[in-house]
């Protein structure tokens, strides 16, 4: 359960990360408005799926879920440079993201962490 809502996690990290630039500086309503409920709905999923994914995995899934998924996006609506290395180099984050999910041995997350102040 935890992988699958770290992935919509990941997803609504993009919706936020693209709205951001639709917002233009939070000047646009509805474009804020949807990218800050992203943002909290994309928080909220990570927050959940931290309680059975190491927090190192989780992390590095979720923003790598988030930059694949808006360098897509620029692609596919913003007509940005898809070249060769660009794809290669993401083709990177998510063989990355995929050894991550693969090797993690379902280790549990340890339920009282050490206070940090």
């Amino acid at each position: 359960m935890g992988w699958a809502v770290l992935t919509i996690a990941g997803l609504f990290e993009v919706v936020w990360a693209v709205g951001l630039k639709q917002t233009e500086g939070f000047t646009k309503l509805w474009p804020s408005v949807i990218t800050i409920a992203a943002m909290w709905i994309s928080f909220g999923c990570l927050s959940y799926a931290l309680k059975t994914i190491p927090m190192g995995n989780a992390y590095a899934v979720w923003t790598g879920i988030g930059a694949v998924g808006v360098a897509i996006v620029g692609f596919v609506w913003f007509n940005e440079s898809a070249d060769l290395k660009r794809i290669a180099c993401i083709g990177l984050i998510v063989l990355g993201i995929t050894g991550l999910k693969l090797l993690d041995s379902g280790s549990r997350v340890v339920e009282h962490a050490p206070e940090i102040l």
